[in-house]
């Protein structure tokens, strides 16, 4: 009878423990196998949303309206205002504007603090529940369950062992009393297995009870951040609500106000970023108004200045210089002293152009005659192109390329060889036709940009081969005048090149002389091209800049040791600025 007994509790402690280690592993459901999975990833998306939304916050957290509102930038801003407001005449039209701006600041102010204060309580405070209370409380439940589990495993363990050592000590014949404590000792472990099993279960309940309540508030915590943004959007909207009210009363009252010639919109159109002939056109011009206008001023003061057309201007002067280029031409006189800003605004009008000086029609043409290797085909190739330009754009790069082989003469004294220049200028004069796919466009720019480069400096260094004859730099007759007397020039005052000079009303622009045509051979070219040209002007230094201010001269030369360093950086750099602009420009047209 003993024999049975000891059978029975084996079978038992064998068919229990296969059943429960099924039960244990596959207590969890796919479904909530996932819905597991997504516990964690979601306590630290709370966290870490509630934790950059809050930095975000700009007033007391927590604190009321009042409290909330004084703290913001915005109530500083409008404050200063209204201190500010007290020293102005009321009736003035900046005294009615700063009023105005004041109140509207307070009004935006207070709005904020009301977003603010509704994140809190919609958005921030669930998600700080949800981060650091409900989805801790599950996961505890989990590590609870998950060491109930290793436990109960363990016991069962210790338990199958057991019976097996009962078993093994009856067969071997040992006494009555070995058997009965080995009896003893299964039956206390099997009530520890038993006791375990129910708290295994509780747990697993729990667990299961709190999987099943995160999936279906899934919905709810994705609502959060749909809040978040429904609030974003009426801030938005009551503050564009409050300015468009303000901007509507200030230009009410502003309406009878005359603008300032500063505040006046200039005719950029007809200038800058319109097509070539369009201007040409408009205004009776052989040579576009910003080429001539830039290059007299730069052959009147800029011809030794160092980096010409790789240093960049000042903003606020290049945008005045462009301008007055269109709506005042006659006042063009005091940007002589700024040669930076003068380069500027001719790289800016060519940049500018819906279609390249070199025309995208001949894009192709260009790129093969600048693939050849050999000088000589590669001279007769960019003639035949040059040939083929319309002719307002021959004109223009004639005139252009003639005054950038003047410019490189003076290359011991501004540093801008022909390869230099091309570098700076090469991108502004060709550029690829827009195509599909930007990043493509890009690259291709790029690459051609390269070629671009090597033809235009061709150009700079066969311009009287390409483009024979002298010619007339103040083409149109408005810019003529004494020679300026600010450079120092070992030539005789006759080959002295005119200067920037405001017209007299009596003046009478001069016809534009036509250009050579570009394919005359090179053996025609040396019966048929006019006497060398006189080289840049260059004068003795007058009295007048004799007596200069000191502190001037200083600065001049303090400006041309800091232009000396990292000349070659600043070329390549300025080369690949020109390239993106070009492109991002085309691309936002």
């Amino acid at each position: 009878m003993m024999k049975r007994q000891l059978h029975r509790m084996r079978q038992l402690a064998h068919t229990g423990s296969l059943g429960r280690t099924s039960e244990t592993a596959e207590f969890l459901g796919e479904d909530l196998q996932q819905v597991e999975q997504r516990l964690e990833p979601a306590k630290r998306a709370a966290h870490n949303v509630h934790k950059r939304l809050q930095a975000c916050l700009q007033g007391q957290s927590g604190a009321d309206m009042d409290k909330r509102v004084k703290k913001l930038p915005l109530m500083a801003l409008s404050t200063t205002m209204a201190e500010s407001f007290k020293e102005l005449d009321p009736d003035s039209s900046m005294g009615k504007a700063l009023e105005m701006s004041c109140a509207i600041q307070n009004q935006l102010a207070r709005i904020l603090a009301e977003l603010e204060m509704t994140l809190e309580r919609d958005v921030l405070q669930p998600l700080n529940r949800l981060s650091e209370e409900e989805l801790p409380a599950i996961l505890k439940h989990k590590k609870s369950l998950q060491k109930l589990v290793s436990d109960w495993n363990t016991l069962k363990s210790r338990l199958s062992q057991a019976a097996k050592n009962s078993g093994s000590g009856q067969g071997l014949g040992g006494g009555p009393g070995s058997y009965t404590t080995t009896a003893n000792k299964v039956e206390m472990l099997k009530e520890e297995e038993e006791e375990l099993k129910r708290k295994v279960e509780q747990c697993k309940d729990e667990y299961l009870a709190d999987l099943y309540h995160f999936a279906t508030k899934e919905d709810t915590y994705a609502n959060y951040f749909i809040h978040l943004m429904e609030i974003q959007a009426d801030y938005h909207r009551k503050s564009l609500s409050s300015l468009d009210t303000a901007l509507a009363e200030l230009r009410e009252n502003h309406s009878q106000t005359d603008p300032s010639p500063s505040m006046m919109a200039a005719p950029f159109s007809r200038v800058y970023g319109v097509p070539l002939g369009t201007h040409l056109r408009e205004l009776g011009r052989d040579i576009a108004l910003p080429i001539e206008a830039c290059v007299m001023m730069l052959l009147s003061e800029g011809m030794k200045e160092e980096g010409l057309f790789r240093l960049a201007a000042g903003a606020s002067v290049l945008k005045r210089l462009k301008q007055t280029m269109a709506s005042d031409p006659c006042s063009l006189q005091e940007f002589c002293s700024d040669p930076h800003a003068v380069a500027g605004a001719l790289k800016s009008y060519l940049r500018e152009l819906p279609e390249p000086l070199m025309t995208f029609d001949l894009y192709d043409d260009w790129m093969r005659a600048s693939s050849l290797k050999e000088p000589g085909a590669r001279l007769e190739a960019l003639q035949e192109v040059c040939s083929r330009l319309p002719r307002e754009n021959l004109s223009n790069l004639r005139y252009l390329m003639k005054f950038l082989a003047r410019l490189a003469e003076e290359q011991e004294v501004n540093k801008m060889t022909p390869s230099n220049i091309a570098i700076v200028l090469g991108p502004n004069l060709l550029w690829p036709p827009e195509k599909e796919g930007d990043l493509a466009q890009l690259d291709a720019a790029s690459v051609s940009s390269i070629q671009v480069v090597g033809m235009v400096e061709a150009l700079i260094q066969n311009a009287d081969t390409l483009f024979p004859g002298d010619i007339n730099f103040n083409v149109s007759g408005l810019f003529s005048g004494p020679a300026p007397q600010d450079k120092v020039s070992d030539r005789p005052a006759s080959e002295e090149l005119p200067s920037i000079a405001t017209p007299t009303p009596a003046a009478v622009p001069a016809p534009a002389s036509a250009p050579a045509p570009a394919s005359v051979a090179l053996k025609e070219r040396a019966e048929s091209e006019a006497p060398p040209r006189p080289a840049s002007p260059k004068v003795s230094r007058s009295s007048l800049e004799a007596a200069a201010p000191t502190e001037d001269m200083a600065r001049r030369r303090s400006q041309g040791s800091r232009r000396k360093e990292g000349e070659a950086c600043l070329l390549l750099q300025d080369f690949y600025f020109s390239l993106a602009n070009i492109f991002f420009c085309k691309a936002g047209k």
